[in-house]
C-alpha cells in the first residue's frame, strides 16, 4: 500500500461530530448566519478529519509550505526533490502503455469517428497494465510510486494528453484512490482487481447543478431500503463515465456526505440515465451527467470513514488529481514548444525568419522556464505525497501554477507566435484552446483553491492566538473592537499576552540562513530570496489577520493575493533547488529565467536588459534544438504554407 494511502486500521474511532471549528467560531462571531457558519463548519470538520489520517508529523501543520512560513528558518531539505529510480516492473508497464498510444497515433486509430478515444485503445491499454498502475499488486496491478506516476503522466500527455488525463480520473480522483484507501478488506477484493485489469474504469461524481465550489449544497441523496440504498439526484461534469461504469459517488445519507461505489448498467434505463450536453473542453473523452431514479447500490458497497464523512474521502483522492494536472501541463507546453519552432524557422518577416527574433526568442525562453518550474513541483508534490506527507498546500500551490501558466504559455507565447494560423481548422490551438483553458476550473478553480492555501496556512495561528482574543471579546460583549480603547483592552488582556510574545519574538531575532545545498551562485541566489521573503510573510499574514480580525474571511481578494504570493515564492524555492541539481546547463539556465520573472512580478519590478537577454539566448538556443526534453516529440503541421 502506498505511503498516501493509510489503512483503516490507521484511523482513529473518535466521534468527529462535534467540535465546533475555527472557522465556525470566526464566523459566528463575526456576525454570519448560523447556516453559513454550520456549512463553513462541516467543510472545516472534514479537512480536519482528512488530517486525522496521516500522522501528526506529516500534517498540515508539519508541512514544508505551512513550515517555511511559521517556523523559524525555512525547512529547505523539505523543498528539494530526490532523484528516484521506478522499480523495473513499473517501467515496463509504463513503457508499454506509451507504446500503445503512439502506435495508435501512427495507424491513425487513436480516435474514432466521433473524435472520442477509441474503446480498442482503451483495451490495448489494459493488456498494457496502465489501468492498474495505481493499484497494489495484491490486487492485481502494479503497485506503482507516485512519485514515478506523477511524471510518467508528462511523458504520457506528450503522446496524448486525454490518455494521460484519463489515468488521473481513474487513479486518483476516481474509484481507485477512495477504495484503496477507505474500502475493507471486502470492497478492496470485489473492485480492486477489475479497476487494476480494465474491465472497469472509475469515475468521480461530486459536482451538482447546485453544487460545485459549496460541497456543502449536496442534494442527491440515498435512502436505505432493505440491503439496497435507493439514490435519486442528479451529477455534472462527469468525466470517463461512458466507457468507465464505475463511480465513486459522493450523495447525502441520513443528511450526511458519504461515498457509494455504484457500478453502473451497461446501458441506460428508468433508474441511470446520461445527460448529454455540448462541451467544448475533454472533447476526446465522454463528460456527461448522470441522472439517479430510484437507483439500487447494494448497501456493502458504502465506503466508511470511523472518522470522516464523504467529503474526507473526496479531500483525499483531490490532492493526486492536482499535481496529475501540473503534470500534464508541463507536457502540454512542450508540445507548444515542439511546435512553436519549426514555425519559427519556416515563417518569415521582411526578409528575416521569427526564430532570430528576439521577441520569439524570448518567448521560448519564457516557456523553458515554465516547463522546469512544472517539472520541480511535480517532483516535488509526489515525493512528499510518498514520503508520507498530506501535501494539501503544496499541491494546490501545483496545481494551481501548472494551470495558470499553462493558460498563460497558450494564449501570450504559443498563440501570438503562430498569429492568425492559430485559428485555422486543424491547428493545435485552435483545435485544443479549450483544453489549455480548463484546467484553470478542474479540481478546483485557481483563485477558490488560492484562498484555500491561505486559510491552511493561517488555521492554526488562528487558533492559537485569535481565537482566544475573539472568545473574550464574546465574553465580553464587545461586537466591535476598539483598540485605543481602555476598556477592550482590559477585557483582552490575558487573551493578548501569548500574541503580543510572538510578535515581539518574530519582530526582535532575525530569521537563520536557510541551509542551503551546492548551487550555482544564479540559483542560489534566487533559493535565498525565496527562503528571506517566506520568513518576512509570517509577519505579513499575522498582520492581515490582525487588521480584518473576524471580516477576514469577507477580504476574499487580500486572500488571494497574499496567497498568491507566497505561493510564487514556493515555486521560486522549488524551481531553484531542483534544477540546481540538473546537469544539464539549458534547463539551469531555464529556471534561472524563469525565477528571475517570477521575482520580478513578485516585486513589481520591470525586467532588466541582463534578464532580456538571458531570455533571448536561451531562445536561440531552443530554436536551434537544444532543449532535450522535447526530443521525439513530433510536432503539428504548419497549415498554409506560402
Amino acid at each position: 500500500m502506498a505511503a498516501n494511502s493509510p489503512s483503516r486500521q490507521d484511523l482513529p474511532a473518535t466521534d468527529p461530530n462535534h467540535a465546533e471549528s475555527f472557522a465556525e467560531t470566526a464566523l459566528k462571531l463575526g456576525g454570519k448566519s448560523a447556516e453559513e457558519a454550520r456549512r463553513t463548519g462541516d467543510i472545516d470538520r472534514a479537512d480536519d478529519q482528512v488530517e486525522q489520517l496521516f500522522k501528526s508529523q506529516y500534517q498540515t501543520v508539519n508541512s514544508p509550505a505551512h513550515r517555511a512560513v511559521w517556523d523559524r528558518g525555512v525547512p529547505v531539505d523539505l523543498f528539494r526533490s530526490q532523484a528516484f529510480t521506478t522499480p523495473a516492473p513499473v517501467q515496463q508497464v509504463m513503457d508499454r502503455s506509451i507504446d500503445v498510444v503512439q502506435g495508435h497515433r501512427r495507424a491513425k486509430t487513436l480516435l474514432d469517428e466521433q473524435g472520442k478515444l477509441r474503446s480498442a485503445v482503451f483495451q490495448d491499454l489494459a493488456d498494457a497494465g496502465y489501468w492498474g498502475l495505481l493499484v497494489d499488486a495484491e490486487h492485481g496491478g502494479t503497485g506503482a510510486p507516485f512519485r514515478s506516476f506523477a511524471p510518467f503522466l508528462t511523458r504520457m500527455a506528450m503522446a496524448d494528453p486525454t490518455v494521460a488525463g484519463l489515468a488521473s480520473v481513474h487513479g486518483c480522483i476516481g474509484a481507485v484512490d477512495p477504495v484503496r484507501t477507505f474500502g475493507n478488506a471486502d470492497q478492496k477484493r470485489r473492485f480492486l482487481p477489475e479497476l487494476a485489469s480494465g474491465r472497469k474504469l472509475s469515475a468521480f461524481a461530486l459536482t451538482e447543478p447546485c453544487a460545485g465550489s459549496d460541497l456543502t449544497a449536496l442534494r442527491t441523496r440515498a435512502v436505505l431500503q432493505g440491503d439496497h440504498y435507493v439514490i435519486n439526484g442528479e451529477k455534472l461534469f462527469i468525466t470517463n463515465v461512458v466507457p468507465g461504469r464505475m463511480i465513486g459517488l459522493v450523495c447525502l445519507i441520513d443528511d450526511q456526505p458519504s461515498v457509494l461505489i455504484c457500478e453502473l448498467p451497461a446501458q441506460e434505463d428508468n433508474h441511470f440515465q446520461l445527460r448529454k450536453y455540448g462541451l467544448y473542453a475533454l472533447k476526446q473523452a465522454f463528460n456527461q451527467g448522470i441522472v439517479f431514479k430510484d437507483f439500487r447500490v447494494p448497501c456493502e458497497n458504502l465506503l466508511e470513514v470511523p472518522r470522516g464523512n464523504g467529503l474526507t474521502i473526496a479531500y483525499h483522492g483531490l490532492n493526486l488529481g492536482r499535481v496529475a494536472l501540473c503534470a500534464n501541463a508541463a507536457a502540454t507546453m512542450r508540445l507548444m514548444m515542439a511546435s512553436m519552432i519549426p514555425w519559427a524557422q519556416y515563417r518569415v518577416t521582411y526578409g528575416e525568419k521569427i526564430a532570430s527574433r528576439e521577441l520569439v526568442r524570448r518567448r521560448l525562453g519564457q516557456l523553458a522556464g515554465m516547463i522546469v518550474a512544472s517539472d520541480a513541483l511535480v517532483h516535488w508534490c509526489s515525493g512528499l505525497i510518498d514520503d508520507g506527507y498530506r501535501g494539501e498546500m503544496e499541491c494546490i500551490v501545483a496545481k494551481i501554477f501548472g494551470s495558470e501558466f499553462q493558460k498563460e504559455a497558450a494564449i501570450e507565447l504559443f498563440m501570438k507566435t503562430h498569429g492568425g494560423r492559430s485559428f485555422l481548422h486543424g491547428h493545435m490551438f485552435g483545435d485544443n484552446v479549450h483544453e489549455y483553458l480548463a484546467p484553470c476550473i478542474y479540481e478546483g478553480e485557481g483563485e477558490m483553491l488560492g484562498m484555500a492555501f491561505f486559510k491552511s496556512l493561517v488555521k492554526h495561528h488562528g487558533t492559537r492566538y485569535f481565537e482566544p482574543v475573539g472568545k473574550a471579546l464574546q465574553a465580553a460583549g464587545i461586537r466591535d473592537l476598539q483598540p485605543w480603547n481602555p476598556v477592550h483592552l482590559w477585557a483582552l488582556r490575558k487573551a493578548l499576552v501569548p500574541y503580543a510574545q510572538w510578535t515581539l519574538g518574530r519582530s526582535l531575532r532575525s530569521a537563520p540562513r536557510p541551509q542551503l545545498p551546492d548551487m550555482p551562485a544564479s540559483l542560489r541566489e534566487h533559493a535565498e530570496f525565496a527562503c528571506h521573503q517566506l520568513q518576512k510573510s509570517a509577519m505579513e499574514t499575522s498582520t492581515t489577520m490582525r487588521k480584518h480580525q473576524l471580516k477576514l474571511a469577507d477580504r476574499q481578494c487580500r486572500m488571494s493575493e497574499l496567497s498568491a504570493r507566497i505561493q510564487t515564492l514556493m515555486v521560486i524555492l522549488c524551481t531553484s533547488l531542483y534544477a540546481a541539481r540538473q546537469s544539464d546547463e539549458l534547463l539551469r539556465d531555464a529556471a534561472d529565467i524563469f525565477c528571475t520573472s517570477a521575482t520580478d512580478r513578485w516585486l513589481g519590478r520591470r525586467p532588466s536588459d541582463r534578464s532580456f537577454r538571458a531570455a533571448t539566448r536561451l531562445g536561440e538556443s531552443i530554436a536551434g534544438g537544444g532543449f532535450a526534453s522535447i526530443a521525439g516529440v513530433v510536432p503539428d503541421d504548419i497549415l498554409m504554407q506560402y
